[in-house]
């Protein structure tokens, strides 16, 4: 028997074997504990209807989290996702609303004009900014928080401050029809998550967005067009952000002007709660999933045992800190 062998570090229950499993399998096995501690907590947890809730409840963070994976792995952040959700909420809604005051001229329109317009204003929005951070290197945090404002702000400009209401049945349908009984935004959720961990994994594209986030100037040395990389993360925010704001409207039938608020805090919390670093470069799409159904089985089951939104935030930021600890623990290597 080698040496190698009787090394404890490298057996089966080993210091680094048991750190491989943390780190591969630590959120998968947190989310797990806390489903079985909440099952026992309350008894209508496990139910098939609050199943349903759950998952309802995660679909739209879950689609605003995916694409802040993408700008966090480029060493980015995305501070106006909220922002966003509610301007292309009240845009498209305005464009699928039988409301005579409310919707643009000729409105009614068919819902995928409707649904187009949302996509294009989330999408312009991430352009603007992506063209802000890649070409003029303005600082992230700042070009962010700037859309954050100017889109809070065309949104109450655009609807005079009130909610588009009367939305038709066919534009709502994405936010409270079902395929085999699955809840639509599920579905869109799992279409948005296949799509996104397969060109993470599988493209060519996805391996550059890990390589600028790695080490942005051995990138450009190896002939990656960085600014350019940058500036589809944010459009793909963008574009995301589009598509929740809309499932968002079409779930409550109305596009609200206060809609969105503080949704960039649950989205950020998702990706780091999931293991995505926020120095770039690693991280993983299904890791986000779960920390995107993390805060929604938390939210959730709180709720069910009684407990205030207040010690919620609480605890949201209490997790939100842990996981940069210890993602500032692993980069150092300690």
């Amino acid at each position: 028997m080698s040496a190698t062998d009787n090394n404890p570090s490298n057996s089966w229950f080993g210091s680094d074997r048991r750190r491989l499993i943390i780190q591969e399998y630590g959120i998968f096995l947190a989310f797990l504990l806390l489903a079985v501690v909440l099952s026992f907590s309350n008894e209508y947890f496990l139910t098939a209807g609050n199943i349903s809730n759950v998952l309802l409840q995660t679909s739209i963070n879950g689609v605003l989290a995916i694409g802040m994976t993408f700008v966090i792995l480029t060493r980015g952040i995305d501070l106006s996702v909220g922002s966003v959700v509610a301007l292309t909420g009240i845009v498209s809604a305005s464009f699928a609303t039988t409301s005579a005051t409310a919707g643009i001229v000729g409105a009614p329109y068919p819902p995928y004009i409707a649904l187009a317009v949302g996509l294009l204003v989330g999408v312009a929005c991430g352009a603007v900014v992506g063209l802000i951070v890649s070409r003029f290197a303005v600082p992230a945090f700042v070009a962010t928080l700037g859309m954050l404002s100017a889109a809070r702000g065309l949104t109450l400009i655009y609807g005079g401050g009130k909610p588009v209401p009367a939305l038709i049945p066919d534009f709502r349908w994405i936010g409270t029809g079902s395929v085999l009984s699955i809840p639509m935004p599920v579905i869109l959720l799992a279409i948005v998550f296949i799509v996104a961990w397969w060109v993470l994994n599988r493209t060519r594209f996805g391996r550059y967005i890990y390589a600028v986030g790695g080490n942005p100037h051995a990138a450009i040395t190896s002939g990656i067009n960085v600014s350019k990389l940058r500036f589809l993360a944010y459009v793909i925010s963008g574009g995301l952000s589009g598509l929740a704001g809309m499932i968002l409207a079409a779930r409550t039938g109305s596009a609200l002007p206060q809609a969105g608020i503080a949704y960039e805090l649950d989205a950020i919390a998702a990706v780091v709660i999931g293991g995505t670093s926020l120095s770039g470069g690693v991280g993983r799409i299904t890791g986000t999933l779960i920390g995107a159904l993390i805060i929604g089985v938390m939210n959730n089951g709180l709720d069910l045992m009684g407990i205030q939104s207040y010690y919620q935030q609480v605890l949201k930021g209490a997790l939100i800190v842990g996981a940069v600890m210890l993602d500032q623990k692993r980069n150092l290597g300690s």
